[in-house]
């Protein structure tokens, strides 16, 4: 179900087209933001006043939403987007898009369709290609826009990389290809056989053989369909109804509809429900409604730049945003769990590290969910920076609150001490030993106390360091007491003395020791969890170069069956080329993320003590 809070009624303008000047709908936009979940993205496109937008109303399983028109006027402009929960995929949003149709006599401007047609590519999982009539020579030449899409998308930033070798990848990045035939109204019959809808289409972007420039033009809008697309797929449709009512057809009951074309659409939407990717970009992460309108701001921003998208830029652009947003995503919960933890202070070591420990690797998790391609591990060492100094100030905060909570301990059992002092009780002989029995009664209830935290043997000793002179002072008023007796009386002092400050530095030594082995633990649990990361995405890149094998493969092995060994051979390239990329990307997890990683262990737990030792020199 789609997890946004307000559930999409009707179509937003995703993208405006304003006299060929295309800008991004802020509304659209602030919804995509709110879907979290991994979107699935189908697109159409085709002639204007071919009934895409009927197609799309199907799709929302609506009989209105996206507009339909009855005359030759062009109803759509721009693209108009509507997201659906997925009828098929829990946790899945389908973003259904109704592009402007192409060739509208109105615009006058073919660069501005191409842009169009570019855009639902790009943005696409599935591109759903609308036409009237049949699928003859002019048909495929009309969608002569698949033919400029070298001219208008790069795949990698570098300038030096080829343009053979770059469109030689758009297999693995583009969306699958549907070929909607409306109003179809031939048998399918070829060799006198009857065909499936989808060995029509393949026949219809059979190649031509020879050199000539008739032919080259001829092969090239079906090599682009291709080479460019991992699969295709075709569905022809009848007439809806009669002509004098195709005027009401968003009235119109289904029922009314002719069954030939209600089986059709049905057939249509199944496939479409079922076999329709996931949105990924190059490297095979997935997309979520979020990143989704990243995407859209960055290529219509490009595009308006009159420059030309390029998926890698856009992918580490979304990247960037994402991974930030991760960051403070994942902080913002770590502050939000330990602020319950500071309400609670003073509290001893082993309590703050274990709440610290749980929430530190929940917050890790949450990063790990909404980041992708932190591939040098950039934002997770920020994020463990900015936990870490987190927790050192918590940590020495805990260590105030034990402090003043010691404090007023000690100076509470002290009270009835200084009232004795005041009204001069232990100044006559025998008031040293009735001294120390109030003194070490004071250190009986204070040891009794529970709950005084990580600076109770510290306050203590500072405590008995400042009642020294005190308690030389009467012990030498003494009268009772020989010169001797006083001598062994300053002995005992000064080892109670030294016994304290040594329970005070073993105090300190493991906080400090605990303090050690819980970084080292939760660096390790980072690493652990950001290792399952990549090798999910590295899982995901093989999957996308797996489909795109597969598609060339199958691609060759049609090139073969139909004679055009040379071309097969020019396929083999490419094939072995991705092969050896499927090659490349199955290892190095470790190496590009890890080890970089490591060496910057041993700079976040340095980190981290300096902010403890900062924190004890504000004190």
């Amino acid at each position: 179900m789609n997890n946004h809070p307000k559930p999409m009624t009707s179509p937003l303008c995703l993208i405006e087209n304003d006299h060929g000047e295309l800008r991004t709908g802020e509304q659209a936009l602030e919804y995509l933001r709110g879907i979290s979940e991994p979107v699935v993205v189908v697109a159409v496109v085709g002639l204007y006043r071919t009934g895409k937008s009927y197609l799309m109303n199907r799709l929302a399983g609506k009989q209105t939403g996206f507009a339909l028109g009855s005359t030759i006027e062009s109803k759509t402009k721009g693209i108009w987007m509507w997201c659906v929960p997925h009828p098929n995929k829990a946790g899945h949003t389908l973003v259904l898009l109704d592009t402007e149709g192409l060739g509208d006599v109105d615009k006058g401007d073919s660069k501005n369709d191409a842009w169009i047609f570019c855009l639902a590519v790009l943005l696409s999982s599935t591109l759903v290609y609308n036409s009237r009539g049949t699928i003859d020579n002019q048909a495929v030449e009309k969608l002569h826009y698949v033919t400029e899409l070298t001219e208008q998308i790069r795949v990698k930033s570098s300038a030096g990389d080829e343009e053979d070798e770059q469109d030689a990848q758009f297999v693995k990045f583009f969306p699958n290809f549907v070929w909607t035939v409306r109003d179809f109204t031939l048998e399918r019959i070829i060799d006198n056989r009857h065909v499936t809808e989808d060995e029509y289409l393949d026949f219809a972007l059979n190649l031509k053989k020879g050199l000539g420039k008739n032919v080259i033009n001829y092969n090239l809008p079906r090599q682009c369909i291709r080479n460019y697309f991992p699969s295709r797929k075709c569905f022809t449709f009848p007439f809806p109804t009669a002509p004098e009512n195709m005027k009401n057809l968003e009235r119109m009951d289904v029922n009314d509809l002719c069954p030939e074309f209600r089986k059709t659409a049905d057939r249509f939407c199944e496939y479409v429900f079922a076999e329709s990717r996931v949105k990924t970009v190059k490297g095979g992460h997935i997309v979520s409604g979020r990143m989704l309108s990243h995407l859209v701001q960055t290529y219509v921003k490009t595009i308006a730049r009159g420059e030309v998208p390029c998926l890698e830029n856009a992918v580490v652009a979304m990247a960037q945003i994402e991974n930030q947003a991760a960051v403070q995503e994942a902080f913002r919960f770590y502050e939000s769990g330990m602020e319950q933890v500071k309400n609670t202070l003073p509290l001893e070591l082993n309590e703050i590290l274990s709440q610290h420990q749980k929430i530190n690797t929940m917050a890790t998790e949450v990063f790990i969910k909404h980041s992708f391609k932190d591939e040098d591990g950039t934002y997770l060492k920020e994020l463990a920076e900015t936990i870490d100094k987190h927790y050192a100030d918590i940590l020495h905060q805990n260590e105030q609150a034990s402090e003043k909570k010691c404090r007023k301990l000690l100076m509470d059992f002290y009270a009835p001490v200084a009232q004795k002092l005041q009204e001069g009780c232990y100044a006559q002989p025998g008031g040293y030993e009735v001294y120390c029995r109030d003194r070490d009664n004071i250190l009986a209830q204070y040891r009794n106390q529970g709950n005084k935290g990580v600076r109770a043997e510290d306050v203590l000793e500072e405590f008995m360091k400042e009642r020294s002179a005190e308690s030389n002072a009467i012990l030498q008023a003494d009268q009772r007491l020989t010169e001797n007796e006083k001598r062994m009386q300053e002995e005992r002092e000064r080892t109670a003395l030294m016994e304290q400050r040594v329970r005070a530095e073993q105090e300190k030594k493991e906080e400090m020791e605990k303090s050690i082995e819980e970084m080292r633990r939760s660096y390790e649990e980072r690493v652990k969890q950001m290792e399952e990361k990549m090798e999910e995405e590295r899982r995901q890149q093989q999957k996308e170069m797996e489909l795109a094998i597969e598609s060339k493969l199958k691609e060759q092995s049609n090139l073969l069956e139909k004679g055009f060994k040379e071309k097969a051979d020019l396929l083999n390239e490419e094939i072995q080329q991705l092969k050896k990329e499927k090659t490349k990307s199955s290892g190095g997890v470790f190496k590009t993320f890890v080890m970089p990683l490591l060496k910057t262990g041993s700079e976040v737990f340095s980190t981290f003590l300096q902010y403890k030792t900062m924190g004890k020199l504000l004190k």
